[in-house]
């Protein structure tokens, strides 16, 4: 009896011992295996909206933008001019409607008509002409500050950059905010010279014709 409650025990201890060697290679194991917490991101928060701020915007982006507008300054000036004499051409009218012959009022009343026909055409094919000189311009400049936005991101060890124009952005501490310093370091690379001449796009089609209005009675 004495043989068999000793070997009992011997067995015993060890199963305890192996278990306890069993769980303590299972806990190193596991320990082993854990993948550890990836380091915080280093992100950098951009207002894309400020390249285009007069004072301390990106310099290229302004000297484009001045040449479109001044391009396009003429025709602005002569859209101003006929929005003025059309209006002169109806308070005339309005004045004189009572007081003059109708077929006087009548004629008057279609030369203001094409006169307002003639400015809508015209700021029409004026505004399309911006919008193909704007994309021509600053299609090849965004390229080119995405670009200098990854190189500057690689040499700072920036992870992330977020556009706060672009994403709406709820708090964010002041320091995260590159704008200024990426506006700097891109006009410190980059010559404000003249904007590269626009492709030029596709001949407009020929003007379009007036209608004839009928005489009014």
């Amino acid at each position: 009896m004495r043989v068999f409650r000793t070997t009992v025990a011997a067995l015993a201890v060890a199963a305890f011992t192996i278990l306890a060697q069993t769980l303590l290679t299972m806990g190193a194991s596991s320990a082993e295996t854990v993948t550890p917490p990836a380091a915080p991101a280093n992100i950098g928060i951009i207002d894309s909206a400020r390249f285009t701020d007069e004072r301390q915007g990106i310099a290229t982006a302004m000297t484009a933008l001045k040449q479109v507008r001044g391009k396009f300054e003429p025709v602005q000036a002569e859209l101003s001019g006929m929005r003025e004499r059309l209006n002169t051409m109806r308070a005339e009218l309005q004045k004189k409607r009572l007081i003059q012959d109708a077929n006087m009022t009548a004629r008057q009343a279609d030369e203001a008509d094409r006169l307002e026909l003639q400015i809508k055409r015209k700021a029409e094919d004026a505004q399309a002409g911006y919008q193909r000189e704007m994309m021509a311009i600053l299609e090849p400049l965004q390229k080119d500050l995405e670009n200098a936005l990854n190189a500057y991101a690689q040499a700072k060890g920036l992870t992330l950059v977020i556009d706060a124009n672009r994403v709406p952005i709820f708090y964010a501490a002041s320091s995260l905010d590159i704008t200024q310093d990426f506006i700097n370091e891109y006009n410190r690379t980059h010559a404000a010279g003249p904007a590269p001449a626009p492709v030029r796009p596709p001949a407009p089609a020929a003007a379009r014709p007036t209608p004839a209005r009928p005489t009014r009675p």
